[in-house]
């Protein structure tokens, strides 16, 4: 087979692996209140720009995080496909919301390649990537209970907090719509 032939292949596999895993998963999505201890470490924004987490997190707006590495071919790009989603559902008001995304491999994940990365799902303003050190990855993932020991068995977890209140966290592949749902639910509870 030619290697153009090898490489649609490849690439069509790796989607329909994608489509099958959030067949297999969006049955068992779960979602659960929670409160959690920011740790305070400072994060490379992919604009080179180095910031808190504990101010990035609490800058007024609700925020949706998740942890992602751009290397993943499986879990990062289907959470990354919704989270691009929900911000064209939600429309202007998607410049309100402070999405985040936190690289759990900063090693390979320089600045340069999250914006690379951000280009790809067609982030907006309101959708900032985050890399650092491997010391501040690692104690974001355990404050946020997201670390699985290594890059590859992480899981896909989506967290969604408005302003002063707890956590929602959202464990699988939830759909755009679903997370649009959750959103609003968030803002409108009491």
């Amino acid at each position: 087979m030619g290697r153009r032939i090898l490489g649609r292949l490849g690439a069509a596999l790796t989607c329909a692996t994608g489509v099958l895993l959030a067949v297999a998963t969006a049955a068992s999505v779960s979602r659960a209140t929670v409160n959690y201890q920011t740790p305070a470490v400072t994060l490379v924004r992919a604009d080179g720009q180095r910031v808190s987490l504990p101010h990035e997190l609490d800058d007024g707006r609700p925020v949706l995080l998740n942890f992602i590495f751009t290397t993943c071919s499986s879990t990062c790009p289907l959470t990354s496909r919704t989270l691009e989603e929900f911000q064209d559902k939600l429309g202007p008001e998607a410049a309100r919301v402070h999405l985040m995304s936190i690289s759990i491999d900063p090693e390979q994940d320089t600045p340069s390649r999250l914006a690379e990365y951000a280009r790809k799902f067609h982030a907006g303003p309101g959708w900032q990537y985050y890399t650092g050190t491997l010391a501040a990855s690692l104690a974001a993932q355990r404050a946020f209970d997201v670390y699985r020991g290594e890059k590859m068995s992480h899981t896909p977890v989506t967290l969604m907090r408005a302003p002063g209140k707890p956590w929602l966290r959202i464990e699988g592949f939830v759909t755009p719509d679903e997370l649009v749902d959750d959103y609003r639910n968030l803002l409108t509870a009491p």
